[in-house]
């Protein structure tokens, strides 16, 4: 049974939005920290995204602006909001639940930006 299950990912040309949904199964969405990452082809992969339980969010400098991530706790679901996608934006993007030890990835969603 996967844990996560990504979508929303596909081809956007420089300037789109695009929204990734990850669905987290019950018992792994409550009291866990959820958050983005992405991996270009060669290189490796990086957080993009991050938010706490409480709310909190974390970006790095790269998408700061741009991207958003937000949750759904009624729905078990986590979201990244991608505006003024860029070329360099271009990666296999991944969801992941952590809680001390614990540590859960999906199976990542395509992005390609490209025009």
């Amino acid at each position: 049974q996967r844990q996560l299950v990504e979508s929303g990912g596909g081809l956007v040309q420089p300037g789109g939005s695009l929204r990734l949904s990850c669905a987290a199964s019950s018992s792994i969405f409550s009291g866990y920290t959820m958050a983005w990452h992405r991996q270009a082809p060669g290189q490796q992969r990086e957080l993009i995204a991050a938010i706490n339980v409480g709310g909190t969010t974390t970006y790095p400098e790269s998408v700061k602006g741009r991207f958003t991530i937000s949750r759904d706790t009624a729905k078990n679901t986590v979201y990244l909001q991608m505006n003024n996608l860029k070329a360099e934006d271009t990666a296999g993007y991944y969801c992941r639940a952590y809680y001390g030890t614990l540590n859960y990835w999906g199976q990542g969603t395509q992005v390609t930006v490209s025009s």
